[in-house]
């Protein structure tokens, strides 16, 4: 069976365990997901498995994604993905996966996108303390990040020097996070702690190795 599943995210709440306390959890909807590309190493290099999560309106689909999709005979979707297979799953074109392939207390990789937080100075984004003095009118320096290189030489800026500049919306992985409940009648999948990315959020859910 395939090591992972897509889904989104929903929202948290707790869950008490079998000790009474409370722990924290994610609500992800995983799933069903169709097989819409079976690669394998002899036609493409390598072995994978490409998902489609969510259903689309066939309209807003373009023709290339439209053929794809029909020669998987599944519907239009809103997201592929792909994951990495080794060796025979059993799994044709068309194949249902849905969120039952995990089970209760396995654990788990999540993949997503962190939420954007847009164009950010240096003190939020790379935790600076400022250089400014908070009187005698200095106030616009505070929160500047100082010096970023000498006039003279090298006349330059160094690539990689840390300033302002887009925060989060970056790919982001929280490994081993345990399946505290699984119920395959709502494609639901419950994990103990946070997740990347905000409600609605696409997310990766992998079997961790």
């Amino acid at each position: 069976m395939v090591r992972g599943i897509l889904g989104k995210k929903i929202g948290m709440t707790s869950i008490f365990d079998e000790n009474g306390e409370s722990v924290p959890c994610t609500i992800i909807e995983a799933g069903p997901c169709f097989v819409t590309q079976i690669k394998t190493k002899e036609k493409d290099g390598y072995d994978a498995v490409q998902l489609g999560f969510e259903e689309h309106r066939e309209r807003l689909v373009n023709k290339p994604l439209k053929g794809h999709f029909a020669k998987a005979h599944v519907k239009a979707v809103r997201w592929l993905s792909e994951f990495r297979e080794v060796g025979e799953n059993g799994l044709k074109l068309g194949s249902e996966v849905k969120v039952d392939i995990f089970s209760q207390g396995e654990v788990v990789d999540v993949i997503g996108k962190s939420k954007g937080r847009g164009f950010q100075g240096v003190v939020k984004r790379h935790h600076f303390s400022g250089v400014g003095m908070t009187t005698h009118g200095a106030s616009d320096r505070v929160r500047a990040p100082g010096s970023i290189g000498s006039s003279s030489y090298p006349s330059r800026v160094f690539k990689g020097m840390r300033m302002g500049g887009r925060m989060g919306f970056e790919k982001t992985t929280v490994k081993n996070l345990k399946v505290v409940k699984v119920i395959p009648e709502s494609n639901v999948l419950i994990v103990k702690g946070s997740v990347p990315g905000a409600i609605n959020g696409y997310l990766e859910i992998v079997r961790h190795n």
